[in-house]
């Protein structure tokens, strides 16, 4: 199935998923966004604008998805931008990282002033004539979400809130960013060092799957101890903010879904971004597609999540 709201940019279905310690980070500067002193005049520009309506906006730093590496001549990628196309044959020991991140660093106000603004498809389109890679004058940050599966067979969906700066009031999944500053602050700097990252990118790593099960927390206000082990489903593209990319995760849960409703009507930390819990059934979620009322419901970065789950299967272990 195919939506032109979001493709699927690598899937992991030949591992059935990617565990922590099969995923490695190499963080590096070379793989920040390129730019120039028009575009950085044109993200002051909108930056200004919109801080000026939302005067509660922060600029906080997110990593930067360049491109990706891996190992296993069995990965599966869809077609996708050249930046992103680098797959190596060799085969690995099955203790060996199988998949590589390389990231840089960039922020909410360079998303709102490439990604999210009118202008990205001539950067789209500025970025391949002058870089070879259409997204190279984009931020890309990297994002999270998760298929949460509660002990009683159900998938857990939240309903935006109409306040959210994207798709309000639209289906979703638990999710959102991992952040450079708690990485660096688990390596006992409270402000963000590149080279520190650099050099502990396992950091980087920890933060990325740590990060996810901390979303689920304060979405849905499910204790971590009742979370299982995240697994990396793989990777989407949210063609609506100008193929954004997120890395989407499966995770069980061992509480029913009556608790984890009870819970989430208590309200978590981040209550205030969705109004409202909606539960559907496993078989239910592998068998939505694009002819199923409530696919038109879901936003772009759940309907990728989905795909991923029923690509990938990460139950089937």
């Amino acid at each position: 199935m195919t939506d032109p709201e979001v493709s699927l940019l690598l899937h992991c279905a030949a591992w059935r998923g990617l565990r922590q310690s099969q995923v490695r980070v190499e963080l590096s500067e070379r793989y920040n966004r390129q730019t120039d002193a028009a575009l950085q005049h044109h993200i002051e520009e909108v930056w200004t604008a919109r801080v000026s309506k939302e005067p509660w906006l922060f600029d906080g730093a997110k990593f930067r998805l360049h491109s990706f590496h891996v190992t296993l001549p069995t990965a599966q990628l869809s077609s996708c931008t050249p930046s992103f196309q680098n797959l190596d044959s060799r085969h690995s020991p099955a203790s060996a990282p199988l998949l590589t991140l390389r990231v840089g660093l960039t922020s909410y106000k360079d998303y709102l002033g490439t990604n999210w603004s009118s202008h990205a498809a001539e950067l789209h389109k500025r970025g391949e004539a002058e870089f070879g890679s259409s997204q190279a004058l984009l931020a890309q940050p990297l994002g999270v979400g998760a298929v949460v599966c509660t002990g009683d067979g159900q998938v857990v969906f939240i309903r935006r809130s109409q306040e959210v700066a994207e798709a309000g009031g639209k289906l979703d999944l638990p999710g959102g960013h991992p952040e450079p500053k708690v990485a660096c602050e688990r390596l006992g700097e409270a402000k963000i060092d590149v080279k520190l990252l650099e050099k502990n990118s396992e950091a980087v790593v920890a933060e990325l799957f740590s990060s996810i099960c901390a979303e689920i927390r304060d979405e849905v206000n499910i204790p971590l101890c009742s979370l299982g082990e995240p697994l990396l489903m793989g990777m989407i593209l949210n063609h609506t903010s100008a193929g954004r990319p997120s890395a989407e995760f499966y995770i069980s849960c061992s509480l029913s879904s009556d608790k984890i409703r009870e819970l989430y009507w208590k309200g978590g930390a981040e209550a205030n971004e969705s109004t409202d819990i909606v539960f559907l059934s496993r078989a239910e979620t592998l068998r939505l597609d694009g002819s199923s009322p409530l696919w038109q419901e879901m936003c772009p970065s759940a309907k990728g999540a989905v795909l991923l789950f029923q690509t990938v299967k990460p139950e089937q272990l």
